[in-house]
């Protein structure tokens, strides 16, 4: 017996559309408008799967500026070089950090600069949020999900981004 092939996508790709929300409103309001920010760098910070590199990705691609994912887990010597560049350039650099419990910078040069940007934080969606990344996801996954489920759903989900 043989086994066709079929066209699956691997699971760890995301969503590629951005559920737009009360979590997420205002940092992708201020992403907009990067040529705003103090000295041109947003610090994007927020739970796991929040849609953190899905913004950072939006914003790349956009040509809004340059993004880096887990900043926090790049070595500070090259980051504060990352930004003098982004500087020398007047690119806008946000940063994404996906450190639990704040972000410890140990390189007192790189603190000071990253202490002067803007921090941009994704809080927990409320129900209409909620239920849009239900769906989303629902949709991911090929589920018809209808309006009832996603109201019987909803109230009884963890307030978090999934």
């Amino acid at each position: 017996m043989s086994q066709i092939a079929l066209p699956l996508h691997a699971g760890g790709a995301g969503p590629s559309r951005i559920v737009v929300g009360n979590a997420n409103a205002t940092a992708l309001e201020a992403c907009a408008v990067a040529e705003t920010w103090p000295f041109r760098t947003a610090i994007l910070s927020g739970p796991p799967r929040c849609g953190k590199t899905l913004i950072a990705r939006w914003f790349a691609d956009n040509g809004l500026g340059q993004a880096i994912d887990d900043c926090d887990r790049i070595d500070e010597t090259e980051l504060f070089h990352r930004w003098n560049r982004a500087q020398e350039s007047a690119t806008p650099l946000l940063l994404i950090s996906g450190a639990t419990g704040g972000w410890k910078i140990t390189l007192p040069d790189l603190a000071s600069r990253l202490g002067a940007a803007l921090h941009l934080e994704i809080g927990a969606p409320d129900d209409a949020m909620l239920g849009e990344l239900i769906m989303l996801h629902a949709e991911l996954r090929a589920l018809p999900l209808g309006d009832d489920a996603v109201s019987y759903l909803v109230p009884r989900a963890e307030r978090s981004h999934l």
